[in-house]
């Protein structure tokens, strides 16, 4: 199968690191896959044997001639669907007429995409239950802070799930080869249960102000983002325990969320 250069395309050639992809997934008969950029088929291969039906959206037209022909028998079986199209495109609700079942997002995407694909469908009315995606190692070391700093990128994503790294894959693995190593990244019990008490589009705005100069204070982003005077903010810091001195990258999940809730009552 001849593949398009631009659109950023790795393919995965090693099957034990399939295998351990699939094992995150922990799919099983009762599951929709929604798969991004299927490329040759290699993930798609697996998951059409687990998986009760597996929706795969590849959005390389050179590629879904070669994957119809190899999967035909998957097909005609409603085993699996290919669509051709831009997942940042694609509308994750008309998964909900295939099943009253849950779905779950397994991919070895694009890292030019990654931001892009996690806020899409961790931001959607219609969620999945998990996501496993093979990324970049440096942004998944990130959403997980492996450093103990976190970030917008990182609360983003602890704000809708529990994400952890289940494997760091070297670029061996790939063909054609990438400049940097890949991680499997697995987010699970991805739910909106966090914004039962705080606005969510509130949330995200004080976290970005928040992060607004990363070398300056918490304190002093707060005040000049207009969140409030510095008695205000001060007088916050101390009813939930924060430091005057702390920094965006040193709050806690909770932290942010009492922060909100603190910012977003009426005095």
């Amino acid at each position: 199968m001849k593949y398009k250069k631009s659109l950023g395309q790795h393919f995965l050639n090693s099957k034990s690191i399939l295998n351990i992809i699939r094992d995150a997934s922990d799919v099983c008969p009762e599951d929709i896959i929604l798969e991004i950029g299927p490329g040759k088929g290699s993930l798609t291969e697996i998951l059409t044997i687990f998986a009760g039906k597996v929706v795969a959206v590849e959005k390389d037209r050179t590629l879904i001639g070669g994957l119809k022909e190899k999967f035909s028998e998957a097909i005609k079986h409603n085993r699996l669907e290919i669509l051709e199209e831009d997942i940042l495109n694609f509308d994750p609700n008309i998964l909900s007429f295939y099943k009253d079942f849950d779905y779950k997002v397994v991919a070895n995407i694009p890292y030019y995409i990654t931001g892009a694909i996690l806020r899409k469908f961790l931001g959607a009315k219609y969620k999945p239950e998990l996501m496993v995606l093979m990324i970049q190692k440096e942004v998944a070391q990130r959403i997980v802070a492996r450093d103990k700093k976190e970030s917008i990128l990182s609360i983003s994503v602890k704000a809708y799930g529990k994400p952890r790294v289940v494997k760091n894959v070297s670029k061996k693995y790939f063909k054609p080869q990438p400049k940097v190593d890949s991680a499997i990244l697995l987010i699970e019990n991805i739910s909106n249960d966090f914004f039962k008490k705080i606005n969510e589009k509130r949330f995200f705005e004080i976290v970005k102000i928040g992060f607004l100069h990363k070398r300056k204070l918490l304190l002093g982003n707060l005040i000049s983002g207009g969140l409030g005077t510095r008695e205000k903010i001060e007088n916050i810091f101390k009813k939930i325990k924060l430091s005057e001195k702390i920094r965006a990258e040193n709050l806690s999940l909770k932290d942010w969320e009492q922060l909100c809730f603190e910012l977003s009552t009426k005095e």
